[in-house]
């Protein structure tokens, strides 16, 4: 079975994406301190435990999970011989 990079990419992308931007919503809905996911300043430029630092995380979030899906699937298909 072949993977199709582009496809596993986008996935993957705005899955993470979406991930980064509920999970800092959420966690700034319920006026939790976020010490866990405010890691995530280190990583990604711009992001912050806010709002719109949320929507930074998200675009972000996109573009590393498109990354590292792309990556994952090319692997995936060179291993497994795929054509």
């Amino acid at each position: 079975m072949k993977l199709s990079v582009k496809a596993f990419g986008l996935s993957c992308g705005i899955v993470w994406g979406l991930v980064i931007l509920l999970a800092t919503w959420w966690l700034l809905f319920y006026g939790t301190p976020g010490e866990l996911i405010s890691k995530l300043e280190s990583i990604y430029i711009g992001y912050t435990f806010t709002w719109f630092g949320g929507v930074i995380g998200m675009v972000w979030g996109f573009v590393s999970g498109f990354i590292l899906g792309a990556v994952f699937a090319w692997l995936y298909n060179k291993l497994a011989g795929a054509k």
